[in-house]
């Protein structure tokens, strides 16, 4: 099972990178929650519900901090597609570029969090984040490796039920470990901000970032069948 991830016929190694990132989704996710004003970073499906908490007047949910997040993980979609257009051809490129890009707007999402004051920093750090993770999601969709987004997990859960109901327990498993993944990084981000605070945070996702990166970049050469273009 385990070569599945790391060599797999079709993907190559792409499905062991992209888990390492849904375990970096749940730390960044834990990290915006609980340290910087309830907001989500990676799904925004939960920011478009918090904006509407927040436009019924609920306390807790802050209404800027979701629009700038959303307004960020859009842009950054955008200058994903634009990666997309220049290094598609080549699926390990377009991966070590993307997570290249996303490392250097954590590095500076952790040195406004330093060099700002008290929860100055909130906003400014909020929108690095959501910009570097709507560039992974749009190269991540372009991928396209079933069941793992690294972002959502709504149809991966879904399929866990109907995998399940027909008696395809490989499939089923492939889709709980992803689930189990950004779980474990939900469980070791609110641990890292709760008990060391949010730049503490910033520096567990920058590494695991960084991580995935080495991986990509050592993928990224060569031209195996697997960095075609999936069809």
């Amino acid at each position: 099972m385990l070569a599945n991830y790391l060599r797999h016929p079709r993907h190559g190694p792409l499905p062991a990178i992209l888990l390492l990132l849904t375990f970096g989704t749940g730390l960044v996710d834990a990290l915006s929650i609980l340290g910087l004003g309830r907001v989500f970073v990676a799904n925004m499906t939960g920011n478009v519900v918090f904006i509407g908490f927040a436009l019924a007047g609920a306390p807790g949910f802050s209404l800027a901090g979701s629009l700038v997040a959303l307004a960020a993980f859009l842009l950054g979609a955008s200058a994903g597609g634009l990666l997309v257009a220049r290094s598609g051809g080549h699926r390990g490129r377009l991966l070590r570029n993307a997570l290249l890009g996303e490392t250097g707007l954590l590095l500076v999402a952790l040195a406004l969090w330093s060099a700002l004051p008290g929860t100055g920093a909130a906003l400014p750090v909020l929108g690095v984040a959501a910009l570097a993770l709507g560039v992974q999601n749009s190269v991540v969709r372009r991928l396209a490796v079933p069941d793992l987004t690294t972002t959502v997990l709504t149809m991966t859960l879904t399929g866990i039920g109907a995998d399940l109901r027909r008696g395809d327990v490989a499939t089923a498993v492939r889709r709980t470990v992803t689930v189990l993944c950004m779980l474990a990084g939900a469980v070791v981000g609110a641990l890292v901000v709760l008990r060391s605070g949010v730049g503490a945070g910033l520096v567990a996702v920058t590494a695991v970032t960084v991580l995935a990166l080495v991986a990509a970049a050592l993928a990224s050469r060569g031209e195996p069948a697997w960095a075609l273009p999936s069809r």
